[in-house]
C-alpha cells in the first residue's frame, strides 16, 4: 500500500486515445488534470486470515526476524515454501481468471478487452529472458524517474525463459539458475463485462499530452469489483480473479482531481449462498483473492521524451500497474502480512506503511523488456512517450522490509556489494540509494 491505507485495493492508471469527434460525442468535456495532480497510488481491499484448511490459492507461511525492532514477523506468500520444498513440489501453477471490463463514462467506453492481446503477450503471462534489459529508470527525483541505461538484471537466470512474477520470486529467494522453484500463472480468459458508471460517480479526465482516461470514485468502483467476485460463477477461490481495464483510474472522496489509484488487490471470505461459496465453512471456508489493474496508455503518466519533455515517470505505462498488483498479491495474498513501518522518498505518497506491499515503495520505477506493438504511436498532442517495449515495475523483496543485512536470502546483486543480496528485483539497476540497503525507522 502507498502511504495511508485506504481499505480498498492497489491500482495504477492509463488512458485511451480518442479523436475530436469522439470527444465531442461525450456528454461533457474532459476534465484537464495537471501532471502534479496525477499521483499513481495503490491500496488494498478487505483482507482475510485463512485457516490452514481454507480453500484458497496455494500458499505457504514463513516468519522472519527483524533485527531493527527485535520482532519476528509472519508472512503468507503464494506458491511453495522455497525453504522446505523439493523437486516438482517446488513448481506451482496458479490459474488466473481474467475478466476484461468495458467501463462507460459520459458516453465514452474504455475497453479492457482491447488491451487483452498485449497483456497476454507481455511478461506477466508470456515467458521472457530476464538476464539483461535495454533500459531502466534513472536515479532522479527531478525530473522524477526518467529513462536511463539498462544492463544485467537477473544474471543468474540469464537464458531461462520465465514469466515476470516467476523471475521475481526466484530472485527473492535465490532460487535461480537450475532451481526447480517456480510460481507460474496460467491465464484463462472469460467474457467481457460492461460497467456503466452513473452520473456523479465518474468523469473523463485528459492528461497534459491529450490522453483520456475514465476517472471513477474508488468507493463505488471497489463495490463493483467485489460484487463481481460474488456473482461470476467461474470464480474459484483456488484461482486469482483478475479484472482488466484500460485507461481507468480512481479518485478518492468527491474530487475527481484527487487522483489517481491505478489498481488494487484484495481478499475476502466467500459468503454463503453465492455461486462459488458453500452454505457453511466447516473449517474449510473458501477465501477468494482478487486484483484489478489497468493497462495504461503511454502519455497518461509517462511524459514525453526530450526535446519535447522531461521524460519523467517513463516506465509508468502499459503493464506497469498490472505488474504492481500481481507482485503484491503474490507476496501478500490475504492483506495480513504486517511489517515494521517503512517510508521512502520514492513512494508517491507521504507517511508510513506497515504492510508488506512490494510495489508501493517503487511505483514508477521499472525497466524495458520485449517488443510491444500496442498503442506505440505518438501522443494526441504529437509528443512521444512510447518506446516499443513493455515496462514492468521493479518490486521490493522481503529482506528490505525485514531490515536484513547482510542479505543472504535473495539473489546476489549484479556487482558485489557489502549487503550481498539485492533488496529489489532490479538490484543495482535500481539506482536509488534507499534500495541498496534496508530502510531505517519510519520518518
Amino acid at each position: 500500500m502507498i502511504g495511508r491505507r485506504l481499505s480498498l485495493v492497489t491500482v495504477l492508471v492509463g488512458f485511451l486515445l480518442f479523436g475530436l469527434a469522439e470527444i465531442a460525442a461525450a456528454q461533457s468535456q474532459p476534465l484537464v488534470i495537471d501532471d502534479s495532480q496525477m499521483q499513481a497510488l495503490s491500496t488494498t481491499v478487505g483482507g482475510a486470515a485463512p485457516l490452514p484448511t481454507a480453500r484458497t490459492v496455494a500458499h505457504w507461511f514463513g516468519s522472519t526476524f527483524n533485527p531493527l525492532d527485535g520482532v519476528t514477523y509472519g508472512h503468507n506468500m503464494v506458491g511453495a515454501d522455497p525453504n522446505n520444498c523439493s523437486g516438482s513440489d517446488c513448481d506451482v501453477t496458479i490459474t488466473v481468471d481474467i475478466t476484461p471490463l468495458i467501463v462507460t463514462v459520459d458516453g465514452l467506453s474504455f475497453d479492457g478487452s482491447a488491451a487483452l492481446p498485449a497483456t497476454l503477450a507481455s511478461p506477466i503471462f508470456a515467458t521472457y529472458d530476464f538476464g539483461s534489459v535495454p533500459f531502466a529508470t534513472a536515479g532522479s527525483l527531478s525530473p522524477r524517474f526518467p529513462i536511463g541505461p539498462g544492463g544485467p538484471l537477473s544474471q543468474n537466470d540469464a537464458g531461462n525463459l520465465l514469466q515476470l512474477e516467476d523471475a521475481t520470486m526466484r530472485a527473492q529467494f535465490n532460487n535461480t539458475g537450475a532451481s526447480s522453484y517456480h510460481v507460474r500463472l496460467m491465464p484463462v480468459v472469460h467474457d467481457t463485462v460492461t460497467i456503466d458508471v452513473p452520473s456523479g460517480k465518474g468523469t473523463i479526465i485528459v492528461s497534459g499530452r491529450g490522453v483520456l482516461a475514465a476517472d471513477v470514485n474508488i468507493q463505488w468502483w471497489s463495490t463493483r469489483i467485489q460484487n463481481l467476485n460474488k456473482s461470476l460463477g467461474y470464480n474459484d477461490p483456488t484461482h486469482l480473479a483478475l479484472y482488466l481495464t484500460q485507461d481507468t483510474v480512481n479518485f478518492i472522496g468527491t474530487n475527481p482531481l484527487n487522483c489517481c489509484v491505478i489498481g488494487f488487490h484484495g481478499a475476502g471470505e466467500v459468503p454463503s449462498k453465492t455461486n462459488n461459496g458453500p452454505q457453511n465453512g466447516n473449517g474449510n471456508q473458501p477465501v477468494q483473492t482478487f486484483a484489478w489493474g489497468s493497462y495504461t496508455s503511454p502519455g497518461l503518466f509517462a511524459r514525453a521524451f526530450p526535446p519535447g519533455g522531461s521524460g519523467a515517470v517513463w516506465a509508468l505505462q502499459d503493464i506497469h500497474p498490472l505488474s504492481h498488483e500481481i507482485s503484491e498479491w503474490s507476496d501478500d495474498p490475504f492483506i495480513n502480512n504486517f511489517v515494521q513501518p517503512w517510508g521512502t522518498p520514492t513512494a508517491q505518497s507521504g507517511g508510513c506503511s506497515n504492510l508488506l506491499e512490494t510495489g508501493d515503495p517503487v511505483t514508477g520505477i521499472g525497466f524495458a523488456i520485449g517488443t510491444n506493438t500496442y498503442l506505440q504511436g505518438p501522443n494526441p498532442n504529437g509528443t512521444q512517450s512510447a518506446d516499443g517495449h513493455y515496462h514492468p515495475e521493479d518490486e521490493v523483496l522481503l529482506p528490505w522490509f525485514m531490515r536484513t543485512a547482510p542479505n543472504t536470502i535473495s539473489e546476489p546483486t549484479q556487482t558485489a556489494t557489502t549487503n550481498i543480496g539485492r533488496y529489489t528485483f532490479m538490484g543495482t539497476l535500481n539506482r536509488f540509494s534507499g534500495f541498496s540497503q534496508p530502510p531505517g525507522n519510519c520518518p
